[in-house]
Parts: structure tokens; C-alpha cells; sequence
């Protein structure tokens, strides 16, 4: 049994001190927070573990294998780093640090100690994107774009962007379902509450091929929208996380070109496009808990000493791209090229 503490108890952590107490092979030893309130909520529920708003007890416990970070980004770095070398594997939430140097050294730390270092990317657990993925790898023919959507009305964060706090998650999807990861970023956006980060924002990716990929992250919209739109060359997705069940739907349409490229040795191009329009089907998904299969990943990868789909490299291109965005954001939009020699492969 892998011996487990949670800390934090805000947002996500109640969720993990749940799925965790379901895990099979993990023991849910104790959780740590720093709110009396939170931490009486957690002994009324699951009054077998432990309840404790120091730390360094559950760095020196000898019972906890693995410490699930679940606070604010700007105490990640401090708090991985603490519980790696005290020896203690590490399943951190996203984004994984608040720059890509806190990120890099919180990897090579794992690496040099032989630790499961896990982010919290949930989304690339569910069904929905792991589908996705599939069908990116064997039916859409040459890639185009990825296109997505993510807004609502609030909830306005106070220490980071609204790139930080929603782009987050459609890069993590990005990098798990397309071929080839971004060579630059461009961003734009604006904050229409006085001193606080930017509400609203716009990303466009570069990559080395023809794909480009763009998300729209919005705090101030009228309605949810969770919709991403993956195009390629032989059929195309949408997929709609709020959709009950039909998330992902398949498309069978595309454009043929048609014509003479050489006319009478002359370079003249007619090209006639022409449009393909197929089926449509909605593919079947596992609709297992998405952070129940994680953690179940995460034990098992610390029982087979095995690396994570979501290990600490991929937080770090996350972060990378994260990074270069809020760079690109102060200078109105400027190419931000992502360092070939530090990006991640």
C-alpha cells in the first residue's frame, strides 16, 4: 500500500482526498491545511485519518510514500521541492510551478532522486480526450488546426491570468493529442477590472508544419463553453465537454483541390476546391472518473517505477508555453519563439 497525504483542502483537494480514499493500493494516511475549518470538515468525514496544519510532520511521517499538492501555484515549487527531497513522490496540481525554472528544477529533482513526479492534467484521463487521441493518430489525415473555446462568467482569480487559469487546461489536452509540440506563441489580451490580471485572452501556436492552433480564454462571457475544434485532412472533431453524453462527434468532411497546376508551360494555377461531406458519428466513451484513473496511474507508476502520461516534462511544456504567453501578452501580441535548447521534446 502507497501511503498518501493530501495538502490542501481548498477547491481540488476535497477531490483528491476522495478518489484517493477509493484507490485501490493507496493508503490515505493524512491531510494537511492550514484552515481549522477545512481540516474539522476532513476528521467528520474521514475521521480514520489523520488532521494536521504542519508540513514538516508530513515530510518526517515514515507511513507517507507520496504527498498530493493541491494549493495555490505559487506555494507548488516550495512544497514539491520539500517533499522531494525528503524522499517522498510528488502528484502536484496544475500548472505545475509559477515559472518554467521553477518546473525544470523540480523535474531534474525527481529525476536525480528517482521519484514519480505527476501533474495534474486531468483532462487527457477522460474518455472524451483520449478518444481524441486516437483519431488524431489514425483517421484525420494530415493536421490543420486546433481550435478552442473555453468561457464563462467568473470565477475571477486574484494571483493569476485568465491564461494560468483556463488555457492551462487546453494546453495540457494539446500536448497530449497532437503529433508535434508549439515552436512559438503569440497572446493577446486585456484586464477590465483595475489591477487585477487579464480577464480575457487570445493564444495562437506555431508549430514547424503547417498546423496552427488558437484558444480563446474568457472570466467575462454570458454563457459556458467548453468546445474545441480539431480539423485535418481527412476528417475533423468537436468535441463538447459539456455535451451529457455525444462529447466527441466525428465528422466526415473536408475540401478536395482539383486542377492543372502548368498551363501551356506558364505557372498558372487554377485550383478548384471542392468540398467532401460524409457522415457524422459520435464514438463510444469510457466514462470512468477521469482523476480516478490519474491516481490509479500514479500509485501504479510508483509501485512499477514507471513515468506518468502526465509526468513532469509535460507540466514543464505546459509551463513553458504558460510562460512565453504572459511574455508575449505585456508586449501586445509579439512571436515569443519557445527556446529550442530548453523546450522539452
Amino acid at each position: 500500500m502507497i501511503g498518501v497525504a493530501v495538502v490542501g483542502y481548498g477547491y481540488w483537494g476535497p477531490n483528491l482526498v476522495r478518489n484517493f480514499a477509493e484507490t485501490g493500493g493507496a493508503r490515505l494516511v493524512s491531510v494537511c491545511d492550514l484552515k481549522t475549518d477545512r481540516l474539522a470538515a476532513v476528521q467528520a468525514r474521514y475521521p480514520a485519518v489523520e488532521i494536521t496544519d504542519n508540513f514538516e510532520q508530513v515530510l518526517r511521517d515514515p507511513r507517507v510514500d507520496a504527498i498530493a499538492i493541491a494549493t495555490p501555484v505559487s506555494a507548488h515549487f516550495r512544497l514539491a521541492m520539500q517533499a522531494l527531497m525528503a524522499g517522498k513522490h510528488v502528484f502536484v496540481e496544475k500548472p505545475m510551478a509559477a515559472t518554467a525554472d521553477e518546473a525544470r528544477r523540480m523535474v531534474d529533482e525527481a529525476a536525480r532522486r528517482r521519484l514519480v513526479l505527476a501533474v495534474d492534467h486531468t483532462f487527457i484521463h477522460t474518455g472524451a480526450v483520449r478518444k481524441m487521441r486516437e483519431l488524431v493518430e489514425n483517421g484525420l489525415g494530415d493536421m490543420y488546426y486546433y481550435d478552442s473555446v473555453r468561457v464563462n462568467l467568473g470565477l475571477f482569480q486574484h494571483d493569476v491570468s485568465v491564461i494560468w487559469d483556463l488555457a492551462v487546461h487546453d494546453l495540457s489536452i494539446m500536448d497530449y493529442v497532437l503529433p508535434e509540440k508549439p515552436i512559438a506563441v503569440s497572446a493577446t489580451g486585456m484586464s477590465h477590472v483595475a489591477g487585477e490580471p487579464e480577464n480575457i485572452a487570445y493564444l495562437n501556436l506555431f508549430f514547424e508544419s503547417k498546423l496552427i492552433a488558437h484558444i480563446h480564454v474568457n472570466w467575462l462571457a454570458p454563457v459556458k463553453v467548453r468546445r474545441t475544434l480539431v480539423g485535418g485532412s481527412s476528417k475533423m472533431i468537436v468535441y463538447d465537454d459539456l455535451e451529457p453524453s455525444e462529447k466527441i462527434k466525428v465528422y466526415d468532411k473536408g475540401i478536395t483541390l482539383n486542377g492543372n497546376p502548368q498551363k501551356n508551360g506558364e505557372k498558372v494555377y487554377q485550383m478548384l476546391v471542392g468540398y467532401r461531406t460524409g457522415d457524422m458519428y459520435a464514438p463510444q466513451l469510457d466514462m470512468t472518473e477521469a482523476l480516478g484513473r490519474e491516481l490509479r496511474q500514479f500509485v501504479d507508476c510508483i509501485e512499477r517505477n514507471e513515468k506518468p502520461i502526465a509526468d513532469g516534462n509535460a507540466g514543464l511544456r505546459v509551463v513553458r508555453i504558460l510562460e512565453a504567453a504572459t511574455q508575449s501578452l505585456a508586449q501586445r501580441g509579439r512571436v515569443i519563439e519557445l527556446d529550442q535548447v530548453r523546450r522539452i521534446a
